[in-house]
C-alpha cells in the first residue's frame, strides 16, 4: 500500500473546492473529465431501462446486445472483425485494466510503461505484485514508447508493455506504423501488449488505428467515460485474446460480478446516429479549445514542444518559472484561482518541471484562466 500513491491532484481539487465554497472564483484545468453532460439519447435510454425494470445482474461478461454492438463498432470504424465473445463489459476502463493486469502478471514480472503516464496504470501492476518500470520519454518520441525503446528495456523478467494512445497527460498518439512495430517487437519476445484506447474518438487529425488491427493477442481497454461522456456511469470494456476470455470472465465474476445493468442499457444508445452527431460536435469543440489554449500557454512562456493529437490535455514544461511544479500549482491556485495538475502525479521523469492543463472548460473560462496566469507570471 505504501507503493500505491494517491492522486496528488485530488488534494489540490479539495482545496479548490474550499476556496469556491468561500466565494472565490476558480478556473478548473486540473481534472480530466469532460464538462459536457451525458448526451440526451444516452440519458433517455437509461431512464427507459430503469422504467422497464432492467435492474438485475447481467452475466459477468455483460449484455450480449452491447457486446455485439461494440463488435459492430470495430468493424464499421476500423474495418476489423472482433467476435463479440472476446469483448467483456467492465466497471469503467479501470475494471478492464484490473482484469488485464491480474490475468497476465505474476509476482515479480516487469511491465514497461511510458513515463510520464497515467499513474493508475503502474498502481494496477503493483497491486498484482508486478514491477512497473517507467521508461523516460520526451518530445523526441512524442512522449511515447517506440519499438526501439521496448527492445532496449526488455529483459527476461519482462512480460508485458502497457501503452496509451492518445495518452494522459500528454495527449499524444502513436502513429499506426509505429504501433505495428511495437506490437511485432513485443510478440517476438513472447510478451503481451495491454493497450489503453480510452481517448479514441477524441482525435484531431492524426491517423490512429486500434492495436487490434495488428494482432489478436493484444488486450485493448476502452471506456464510455471520455469520448462518450459517461464518466459517472462507470462503464468500459476489455477486448481479450481468445485464450484469455475464460480467465478474465472468471476474474470478473469474482472481482465485481458485473457492470451496472442500467448503464449497459444506456450505453447502447451511444452508438446511434443521434448520439454520434453530439459526440462529433463536442470533439470539434475540444479541438477549438486546444487550438486556443496551446498558443496562449506558449506565449506565456510554457514550453509545449509537441502538439497533442487527441484527448484534452496539454503537458507543459514550466521550468522557466519553477523547479517545483507541485508548489507552483498550489501557489497558482491560492494566488490566481487557476487549478492545474502538477507533474508529480504522472511519474518520475522530470515531474518537478511539468504541469498538466486540461481543456475541459469552455473557451471563455480558459481565456479568463490565461489572463490570470499572465498577470501572475
Amino acid at each position: 500500500m505504501t507503493d500505491i500513491a494517491p492522486f496528488h491532484v485530488m488534494a489540490l481539487l479539495a482545496r479548490a473546492k474550499e476556496l469556491e465554497a468561500a466565494g472565490r472564483s476558480i478556473i478548473h484545468m486540473e481534472i480530466g473529465e469532460p464538462d459536457f453532460p451525458t448526451a440526451e439519447p444516452i440519458v433517455a435510454a437509461g431512464q427507459r431501462a430503469l422504467a422497464a425494470g432492467h435492474t438485475r445482474y447481467t452475466a459477468a461478461a455483460g449484455l450480449p446486445e452491447l457486446r455485439q454492438t461494440i463488435s459492430d463498432h470495430y468493424r464499421e470504424r476500423y474495418g476489423i472483425e472482433i467476435p463479440a465473445q472476446r469483448i467483456l463489459i467492465t466497471p469503467g476502463a479501470s475494471g478492464a485494466l484490473q482484469l488485464a493486469t491480474a490475468a497476465l502478471i505474476n509476482p515479480g514480472d516487469r511491465v514497461l510503461l511510458a513515463d510520464p503516464g497515467y499513474p493508475c496504470n503502474r498502481h494496477f501492476v503493483r497491486l498484482v505484485e508486478g514491477r512497473a518500470t517507467g521508461v523516460p520519454v520526451g518530445p523526441e518520441t512524442g512522449y511515447q514508447l517506440t519499438a526501439e525503446l521496448v527492445e532496449r528495456h526488455w529483459d527476461e523478467q519482462t512480460t508485458a508493455v502497457l501503452l496509451a494512445s492518445p495518452a494522459n497527460p500528454t495527449g499524444t498518439a502513436i502513429a499506426p506504423e509505429a504501433l505495428a512495430a511495437i506490437v511485432a517487437t513485443i510478440e517476438a519476445r513472447g510478451g503481451r501488449l495491454i493497450m489503453d484506447e480510452i481517448y479514441h474518438g477524441l482525435i484531431y487529425g492524426a491517423p490512429v488505428q486500434t492495436a487490434l488491427a495488428y494482432s489478436d493477442q493484444v488486450l485493448v481497454v476502452n471506456s464510455f467515460s471520455k469520448y462518450y461522456g459517461m464518466t459517472g456511469w462507470r462503464l468500459g470494456w476489455l477486448v481479450a485474446p481468445e485464450d484469455l476470455v475464460g480467465t478474465v470472465e472468471k476474474l470478473a465474476q469474482n472481482l465485481f460480478l458485473a457492470a451496472s445493468t442500467p448503464a449497459q442499457h444506456a450505453a447502447l444508445a451511444a452508438f446511434t446516429p443521434a448520439a454520434a452527431a453530439i459526440f462529433e460536435a463536442r470533439r470539434r469543440e475540444f479541438l477549438a479549445r486546444r487550438d486556443f489554449l496551446l498558443p496562449a500557454l506558449r506565449e506565456l512562456g510554457f514550453r509545449i514542444p509537441v502538439t497533442p493529437d487527441g484527448a484534452f490535455y496539454l503537458y507543459a514544461d514550466c521550468g522557466r518559472f519553477t523547479d517545483d511544479s507541485h508548489g507552483f500549482a498550489l501557489r497558482l491556485l491560492e494566488e490566481t484561482g487557476v487549478a492545474i495538475t502538477p507533474g508529480i502525479d504522472f511519474g518520475g521523469h522530470l515531474p518537478h518541471r511539468h504541469v498538466r492543463f486540461a481543456y475541459t472548460n469552455a473557451i471563455p473560462q480558459l481565456a479568463e484562466g490565461v489572463e490570470r496566469l499572465r498577470r501572475a507570471l
